[in-house]
């Protein structure tokens, strides 16, 4: 990228008397085709411009160095650029040459373009000062352009004292503002402003930024140091190059990867990847001597959980996006290892790894003695990152019949054995074999026995073991057991079971059912179960919802409950008191109702029994 308005380099022998101009303004762009990174700004102002569809006034927003205050003043150039000869007639984003106003516009010199820092005017008195001159007409440019930075410093009062020339301004007169903080600026300025969003400059575009502007140096530098310096900079072009400008000088020569990271206080990438390798080993001793190593050669123990981090994020997105690992600004040793990783570790792991960095970066910024602090979240990662979750760990101890649940890794772990592996689970025990189920005909089990959820034994072939469903009360079960409360709610109080058969269920839906459930049940219940469901909605009336029979049920036990002598007559010495809840005290047979069908003796909607 070149800077049209910018004077040559200077040669050896105009060195001594030329003052030297850092790279953020010396490579300063000067016209839209030099920006990098912001081309639906470009694309937007151009249609705009060639269109005749321009604006009274931008706001551009954006992270420091992106370009914000850059683009007002290329924005201000093609406004009123002009040819000496006029063979320009009117706005254009097309600046081959310097024109008539160009120079001075990009210089902050021009007389009918206005710059302003918000942040040291601030008050009313300096808006109304832009509110007087407005209304005079340029003194050589086509518009006179006011360019007002880090516009949300203005007050409340600067800004109501803006409205009005910001809605209704002359003709000759445009305005560009610049912010960083963009829910600072009233809503009322944001409406009558058009916006655009710089975005922060991708990491592999900026190295090719850097590489040129390297090249036009005469500097020789590493790729992976521009790498380095790219995901430094955050996207930020200014601070890429205020980098850059460091690690020449830093250098003195050619610009290597190791001498930019000791400038940066980064530790070595790939000893970094060889911490990670042995956390994600459970290789305790051999994660605290390599930690050690690299705090004795001078690492910030904050700076090596921070890079720690920074590559646990990228092995997660190379995990969920392949494609990541092709990123230029990465090195190569960074992308293969990460590649690996990302092959054998699970997202569960990699999940709490980061976590667990997240929070011990916190601690170890506060701790007395942050090497220690740095250590012990080291131990953490490695003891707990293996760990199941709890519904993990709830479907370990059912697979393994109750017993404790089997970790891989974890005793290796724990005990500090190199190549415990923390990526995968070792198998579960086998579990016991379940009893088969016993269950009434009909779908909602009068007289039926509890029933108990089969499992049969896998197939010899290695097909998915099937669950046998035989009544409707089962399949609630079901939804319940797999913590599907939403399902279990809508087959408890939204469905009438017409016809039930294995693999095929036939409901009348209430009024107020929703209607999207039915094309998700029949894929829930085959996931279930091993097998192929059809869900049916008949226009038959169907059998009262398991909600209403329990209601029903519940309302008959306190209308016994009621007539009983010993209520009567407690009743009777509370005037006013009336039955509020029938619970069971002791335990009794079960009795012949739909209950019994959902494994317990509680009805489905978690009430406890049915004696007062």
């Amino acid at each position: 990228m070149t800077d049209a308005g910018a004077p040559p380099n200077p040669d050896s022998a105009g060195q001594a008397t030329t003052p030297y101009r850092v790279l953020a303004r010396k490579y300063r762009p000067s016209s839209f085709d030099d920006l990098i990174g912001q081309e639906a700004v470009v694309r937007t102002v151009s249609n705009a411009f060639e269109t005749g569809r321009i604006p009274q006034a931008w706001i551009l927003t954006g992270v420091r160095g992106v370009g914000k205050t850059t683009t007002a003043r290329i924005l201000a150039r093609a406004l009123n650029y002009e040819m000496p000869d006029g063979s320009v007639k009117g706005p254009t984003i097309h600046m081959p040459t310097l024109g008539v106003h160009c120079q001075a516009i990009m210089e902050s010199r021009h007389m009918d373009v206005l710059e302003m820092d918000a942040a040291s005017h601030t008050g009313v008195d300096d808006v109304r000062q832009i509110n007087d001159s407005v209304r005079y007409a340029p003194a050589s440019a086509r518009y006179k352009v006011y360019i007002i930075d880090e516009v949300h410093m203005l007050s409340t009062a600067a800004f109501n004292a803006f409205l009005k020339t910001l809605e209704e301004p002359p003709e000759h007169a445009k305005f560009v503002f610049a912010t960083t903080e963009i829910r600072k600026v009233p809503v009322t300025v944001l409406s009558r402003c058009q916006r655009f969003d710089l975005r922060r400059v991708e990491a592999d575009v900026l190295m090719k930024h850097l590489a040129n502007i390297a090249a036009k140096e005469n500097v020789e530098i590493e790729p992976e140091a521009l790498g380095i310096i790219a995901r430094a900079a955050e996207g930020s072009v200014r601070d890429s190059l205020s980098l850059l400008d460091q690690a020449i000088a830093h250098a003195a020569g050619t610009v290597k990867a190791d001498a930019v990271r000791q400038m940066l206080g980064l530790a070595d990438r790939t000893r970094v990847i060889d911490l990670f390798d042995s956390l994600a080993r459970g290789d305790i001793a051999a994660a605290f001597k390599e930690f050690r190593d690299q705090y004795d050669v001078g690492a910030d123990p904050i700076v090596v959980l921070s890079d720690l981090a920074e590559f646990v994020n990228f092995v997660t997105r190379v995990k969920i996006v392949p494609a990541t690992a092709d990123n230029v600004a990465y090195g190569e040793t960074e992308r293969v290892r990460a590649r690996d990783f990302a092959s054998k570790i699970s997202m569960r792991v990699l999940s709490r790894m980061w976590q667990m960095l997240l929070k011990g970066i916190t601690e170890v910024q506060a701790a007395t003695r942050p090497a220690a602090a740095a250590e012990m979240v080291l131990v953490r990662i490695a003891y707990v990152a293996d760990l199941p979750t709890p519904d993990e760990a709830l479907r370990m101890l059912e697979q393994n019949g109750g017993g404790s649940p089997v970790v891989g890794g974890e005793s290796a772990a724990r005990s500090g054995t190199p190549g415990a592996p923390v990526a995968s689970a070792a198998p579960i025990a086998s579990a016991a074999p379940m009893r088969a189920p016993t269950s009434s005909p009909s779908a909602f089990g009068g007289g039926a026995a509890r029933p108990q959820m089969a499992a049969p034994a896998p197939d010899p072939q290695g097909a998915a073991p099937q669950l046998r469903i035989t009544s409707f009360t089962q399949l609630v079960a079901v939804a319940g057991q797999k913590r599907d409360l939403m399902t279990k709610a809508a087959l408890e109080g939204d469905m009438r079971l017409v016809r039930f058969e294995e693999g095929r269920l036939e409901v009348a839906l209430e009024p107020n059912a929703s209607k999207t459930m039915i094309s998700e049940l029949a894929r829930k219940f085959e996931l279930w179960t091993g097998r192929r469901w059809t869900v049916i909605v008949s226009n038959e009336q169907g059998q009262p919802t398991l909600r209403s029979v329990n209601h029903a049920a519940k309302q008959e036990h306190a209308r016994s409950a009621e007539a009983d002598p010993r209520v009567q007559e407690v009743l009777s010495r509370f005037p006013g008191a009336k039955v509020v809840e029938v619970r069971r005290l002791a335990p009794e047979a079960p009795e012949t109702n739909m209950n019994a069908d959902y494994g317990s003796d509680d009805p489905p909607d978690g009430s406890d029994g049915d004696d007062l």
